[in-house]
């Protein structure tokens, strides 16, 4: 076994759980290669919603899907990812199986423009109020900018504290790379 980089174990984990029909949530679009490959997973039949504050993200996005045909699976929302319970249907609610998060800035961007561990956590909780048995939720961790490190903590505080008879939580990182190696903390809720 090789082991994988951060965002292709990612993906692999997003893979295992969501499938043809599901709904999916892409937390931070960033660039939009998250939103595109969860489209791949949910197929026609299924939907993404997609959040990001910045215009650029969700322009950014946009022309991605538009460029692949897949637009039509996901909504768009330039928003917190904090108020998802506003964007997302009590319907499809029901059915998210699975949410990533790219947390930090947007790459190319302003580097002021960073999650918040507040948002962060908020839109977690709502997360996993809505997952079924075997849902799971991707948190990728980038944390050497301003802010980061804050961030980091609080997440790493908060995901420790989970009833682990309700949620399996699980670290996956590169510990030997320099320069705040980003890492993986995945919520599967039992």
């Amino acid at each position: 076994m090789t082991l994988q980089p951060i965002l292709h174990y990612a993906h692999s984990l997003m893979e295992n759980v969501i499938t043809d029909g599901d709904i999916a949530v892409d937390a931070t679009c960033g660039n939009g290669h998250d939103t595109l490959f969860l489209t791949g997973l949910v197929g026609e039949k299924g939907h993404v919603y997609g959040f990001d504050v910045q215009e650029q993200a969700i322009t950014k996005t946009e022309e991605r899907l538009k460029k692949h045909l897949v637009e039509e699976r996901v909504t768009l929302v330039q928003d917190s990812h904090s108020q998802l319970t506003k964007y997302i249907s009590p319907v499809h609610q029901s059915q998210i199986k699975g949410a990533i998060f790219n947390l930090g800035y947007l790459p190319g961007s302003d580097k002021t423009i960073v999650t918040k561990p507040a948002e962060t956590i908020s839109s977690i909780e709502q997360l996993l109020s809505f997952l079924p048995q075997g849902g799971m939720i991707v948190l990728v961790i980038y944390y050497g900018h301003a802010g980061g490190k804050e961030e980091k903590d609080a997440l790493t505080e908060y995901v420790s504290s989970l009833d682990q008879k309700s949620f399996r939580v699980l670290q996956y990182g590169f510990i030997n790379q320099r320069n705040t190696p980003p890492f993986i903390i995945a919520i599967e809720k039992t």
